[in-house]
């Protein structure tokens, strides 16, 4: 830990041929084996490069200060207040966004790190594409956390009078626009809500790029605080939890989208 040196990725400090569509990265986790898993995903993308690692936080700290990085991918384990930490680090660098890796699932961290400004929560065992599209999100300014996390936050939402006071013109959404926002609030992917409504998952995405426009929200996190906020689908019914979609030709169900924030607040995508 007393440590300050920081590797880097083979070219990764100088590459101004790149241009500005690389997503530059930093990789903070004290799992080698984790990093270099990690240097072997991105390494198949063409629009993400790991510029630098290290393996505790003074490290994490000194490769900010050296590389210039849009994200940072951090172990929470290399802090002892990891919420803390993320503040910290985004006070050294605003412009940094940083996606936390927990090593499972935790209620009280998830809600510690996101107020503290993480922009993803991710664990430990996510689908190295999951991470790939949260990397691309979180670049592109949209937060993101996994489904379990969704309703943590929405709850919170509710409970601690977090509820902005601006108000916006009133909107009418149709029946379907507001059992599909409902299913959304619920947590639901997109596939589950497909199932709910009986119809198809492009046409769910569909109505909700229409609901977007109509509320100018920008994700499925802004739109279910939205609807928190202003009570939009108030008296809308439950959805029920829609059955498990059964494998075809002998191959097995895709993995399911995730949201960012709620898109990924939620995991599935629009």
């Amino acid at each position: 830990m007393g440590s300050t040196s920081v590797s880097i990725e083979p070219g990764g400090s100088i590459q101004p041929e790149d241009g500005k569509g690389t997503i530059r990265v930093i990789v903070a986790d004290s799992q080698a084996i984790f990093r270099v898993g990690l240097r072997k995903v991105f390494a198949l993308e063409d629009d993400i490069r790991v510029v630098g690692q290290a393996e505790s936080l003074e490290q994490t700290v000194a490769a900010i200060q050296k590389f210039s990085a849009d994200i940072v991918i951090l172990e929470a384990a290399l802090a002892p207040n990891p919420a803390d930490a993320v503040s910290d680090l985004l006070r050294q660098s605003p412009n940094c966004r940083l996606v936390v890796v927990l090593q499972e699932p935790n209620q009280e961290m998830t809600l510690d790190l996101f107020r503290q400004g993480a922009h993803a929560i991710v664990s430990r065992e996510v689908e190295p594409e999951m991470l790939v599209e949260c990397v691309r999100k979180v670049a592109q300014g949209e937060p993101w956390l996994e489904s379990s996390a969704v309703a943590w936050v929405m709850n919170a939402y509710r409970t601690q009078g977090l509820r902005p006071t601006g108000s916006r013109p009133k909107v009418s959404l149709t029946p379907k626009e507001s059992l599909i926002v409902s299913c959304v609030t619920q947590g639901m992917k997109n596939k589950e809500i497909a199932l709910r409504v009986g119809t198809t998952e492009q046409v769910v995405k569909n109505y909700l790029r229409k609901v977007y426009d109509k509320l100018g929200v920008a994700d499925r996190l802004e739109l279910a605080l939205y609807c928190l906020s202003h009570r939009v689908v108030e008296g809308v019914g439950q959805a029920k939890p829609a059955q498990p979609v059964q494998p075809t030709n002998g191959h097995a169900p895709a993995a399911p989208e995730t949201h960012n924030a709620a898109a990924a607040a939620a995991g599935t995508h629009s």
